[in-house]
């Protein structure tokens, strides 16, 4: 009885020494890509920072700054109408993704925004920056 309560410690102490791993990135990725996206929709400046990488908060050191930026810059992903996850593609074990997403943004103008999640210490992804292309089609990243 005390050799597997020492086993189970032991093995417990190791495993918390493992990196934290997403179980399928793809689909972490995307569901926090929509999760910002739904907050951009709402007004949410706190929520949809919350998503942002430490590399972005170093540049947008609060909420209001980084909300009036993707206002300014990413008005397609600001004011999204439609959207639809296209290509992805994993860099390494899935330290990055790179998600396309197909936007219909105001006016009905079609955009595709190439977005890089990066992962997180504690397993989770963040928004590492997002390019935008104004009306094409998925060809792959």
């Amino acid at each position: 009885m005390y050799v597997r309560s020492i086993s189970f410690a032991v093995c417990a102490f190791l495993s918390s020494l493992v990196p934290a791993f997403a179980e399928d990135p793809v689909a972490d990725a995307q569901a926090i890509i929509s999760e910002q996206i739904a907050a951009m929709k709402a007004q949410d400046a706190t929520k949809a920072y919350s998503f942002a990488s430490p590399g972005i908060r170093g540049l947008f050191p609060d909420e209001n700054r980084f909300f009036a930026m993707v206002q300014k810059n990413y008005d397609a992903i600001f004011h999204a109408g439609n959207y639809a996850f296209g290509r992805s593609k994993l860099v390494g074990a899935g330290e990055l993704v790179l998600q396309e997403v197909m936007i219909t943004g105001p006016g009905g103008k079609d955009w595709t925004a190439i977005y890089e999640m990066r992962l997180m210490d504690d397993g989770s992804y963040k928004v590492n920056g997002v390019r935008m292309l104004k009306n094409t089609a998925s060809t792959g990243i």
